[in-house]
């Protein structure tokens, strides 16, 4: 999205839902021409993920929506049907991208965010009167336009080191459309029933703003930021103060009770089709299976294979996303932990810590430290 319209949605960020509205409108009427239905005759779905950040930690909002690529159509019998849509062509996504474009102008019009004056178009000033939303205003934009928002340097463009030879720029990527700082990419296709792939793109769509092996400390004591991919003109780091990351941080916190996963169509919570689409998980532990799945595995020879469960565990969760071994055992850090019960009486807490040497008294209550933090604005 243009740099206006990202600080837009950054002080508004009630805007985001119908932006995201407009967007998918346009999307699943798209995906019904490519099937030769009409709007009332068949039904897509989607899952969008809004993203905040850049690889540079830059304020950069915007959307990553996996779509089924065609539309659910209903039977004599009430069953869906799925209807694969016809591949898009770069012509066809260009089209897209101008009446995506046409439809967000129209729609931040009739808001009165977008004003036209004397042949002028512009955008009309945020309405943020609360002081928060002030004093993340100018955290915001310097974090959308690479530059510091407070403190000496006020207002200047992030240091940055080049350790990459410049390159020319890239040439025209296939099923990709820009128009006018507006961007569509949609050469990515995840082939129907390939799980592990699927899973990569949505934990790459999913992923932090930051990782640890791409932020350190210089010996200067300034945070050094590696680029996931070096830019155009061979820049390979960012350098900030301690400060001016975190402010560039800052700006990257959402509003609170700001969902970013949005569902659409028949993905949404709501949607009639949604129990006939999604899998459902395997019931809750201690709930017997229906009388026709008990029957049928009873007489199936062939073991049956073991349902994946439908929530993921605390420690897998912490292994998968911080490399934290939860259930290996400190001591010999090849056997397995298991919870064996949870202890809430006092007196069996206090006779299991005695046994073991430790002090079954609570430490007494320290006070409170004082504030050592000074910023300067």
């Amino acid at each position: 999205m243009p740099i206006p319209l990202r600080v837009l949605l950054a002080v508004q960020p009630e805007l985001v839902t119908p932006v995201l509205q407009v967007v998918q409108r346009v999307v699943q009427r798209h995906l019904l021409g490519h099937t030769g239905l009409k709007s009332d005759e068949g039904q897509g779905g989607a899952v969008t993920l809004i993203q905040r950040f850049g690889s540079a930690a830059n304020l950069n909002i915007h959307l990553h929506c996996l779509v089924l690529d065609g539309v659910y159509r209903c039977d004599a019998d009430g069953s869906p049907a799925f209807i694969e849509a016809d591949a898009s062509t770069y012509d066809e996504l260009n089209a897209l991208l101008h009446t995506v474009i046409a439809r967000l102008m129209k729609m931040i019009t009739r808001r009165g965010v977008l004003v036209e004056d004397m042949g002028q178009t512009y955008l009309a000033e945020p309405d943020a009167d609360g002081e928060e939303a002030r004093t993340l205003r100018p955290l915001q934009a310097a974090a959308i336009t690479y530059r510091i928002a407070f403190a000496p340097r006020s207002g200047q463009k992030v240091l940055t080191l080049r350790y990459a030879m410049p390159r020319e720029s890239a040439t025209r990527q296939p099923l990709c459309a820009d128009v006018d700082g507006f961007s569509l990419h949609a050469a990515v296709r995840v082939e129907a029933h390939d799980r592990k792939r699927l899973e990569q793109l949505c934990r790459y769509i999913t992923r932090p703003a930051l990782s640890d092996e791409r932020v350190q400390l210089n010996a200067a004591g300034q945070v050094e930021l590696k680029l996931k991919t070096p830019w155009r003109d061979g820049t390979t780091h960012l350098v900030m103060s301690p400060l001016e990351f975190m402010q560039r941080l800052a700006a990257l916190v959402p509003r609170p009770r700001l969902h970013l996963i949005r569902f659409h169509g028949v993905l949404a919570p709501n949607a009639k089709l949604r129990a006939q689409v999604v899998p459902q998980g395997p019931p809750p532990p201690g709930q017997a299976p229906a009388p026709t799945e008990a029957a049928a595995a009873a007489e199936c020879e062939v073991e049956p294979v073991q349902a994946r469960p439908h929530r993921i565990s605390w420690a897998r969760l912490l292994k998968r996303i911080f490399d934290i071994h939860m259930q290996h055992c400190p001591h010999c850090g090849a056997g397995e932990l298991k919870i064996i019960a949870a202890i809430l009486e006092r007196p069996v807490i206090e006779k299991i810590l005695s046994h073991l040497g430790l002090d079954p008294q609570p430490r007494p209550k320290g006070r409170a430290r004082e504030a050592g933090l000074h910023f300067v604005a």
